[in-house]
């Protein structure tokens, strides 16, 4: 059985960069082993609804702009997988939620950033998930629960793909080393995590005068709590799999349920 997994996935330009995150991430397929098929949850696909991608042969989305050129030339030609597509709206659907299947939708720089690192052969299907940023934590950990049972069939890798700090609008200002606030939002998550403290974590805003400033925006962090609803349950702790910072203060954090 795949550990549910959740990646911060920093700047577009994470594949070229000599950072440790990126030699973590060139690393993970290794650790993990290989999957018959990924669901990647990525920050970059927001829906009012739940939705699925059931692309046969995905596109490779380059949805940002300013970035040198090599970036756009990059391709990650991973199959589809519409049949874990189906899978997963079904589950969804199951579970109360209004899920539907985008048959269009290709991989964005969520998904085919990381996973160019991660398994760079391109050779294992691939479906997204995408976030709804107006429904909060909760509901994303409640996404998470209603796939446990296609993680527990031990074929899938359950990939979600965010940050956990990401605030663009600091890096003018925070961009050679972690502001105390970024460091002391990551130190939080991580206690929290490793403790099994999902309630804490779910209502961070309540209990972090740093949140405004670690997510201006929910929708980097969302996907964590897919990946926490997915491998862990009540009291359950993460791990750690990797933490450091790029950019200032933009933490590269991973953590593993499962």
């Amino acid at each position: 059985m795949f550990p549910a997994v959740f990646v911060s996935h920093g700047a577009p330009t994470l594949v070229f960069e000599e950072i440790p995150a990126r030699e973590f991430m060139a690393g993970l397929g290794d650790m993990l082993g290989q999957p018959e098929a990924i669901l990647c949850i990525s920050a970059h696909w927001e829906t009012p609804q739940p939705a699925v991608s059931g692309a046969q042969q995905p596109k490779t989305i380059h949805d940002f702009y300013g970035f040198p050129e090599a970036l756009y030339r990059l391709r990650y030609p991973a199959p589809g997988a519409p049949e874990l597509a189906a899978r997963v709206e079904q589950a969804l659907q199951t579970a109360g939620f209004q899920a539907a299947i985008d048959p269009g939708r290709g991989l964005d720089h969520g998904a085919w950033n990381p996973l160019t690192l991660i398994y760079p052969d391109a050779d294992i299907p691939v479906t997204q998930l995408s976030v709804q940023p107006h429904l909060d934590p909760a509901h994303h950990r409640r996404l998470g629960q209603a796939l446990r049972d296609i993680r527990r069939e031990g074929r899938v890798l359950i990939l979600a793909s965010g940050g956990a700090v990401h605030n663009l609008r600091q890096f003018a200002i925070d961009s050679e080393t972690p502001a105390p606030w970024a460091i002391g939002f990551d130190e939080w998550l991580n206690d929290r995590i490793l403790a099994g403290d999902e309630e804490a974590l779910v209502t961070y805003r309540d209990h972090r005068p740093d949140a405004r400033l670690a997510h201006p925006r929910d929708e980097h962090f969302l996907p964590l709590f897919v990946a926490m609803g997915a491998g862990g349950g009540e009291g359950q702790p993460g791990r750690a799999l990797h933490r450091s910072f790029a950019h200032g203060s933009l933490s590269m954090a991973s953590y593993a349920w499962g």
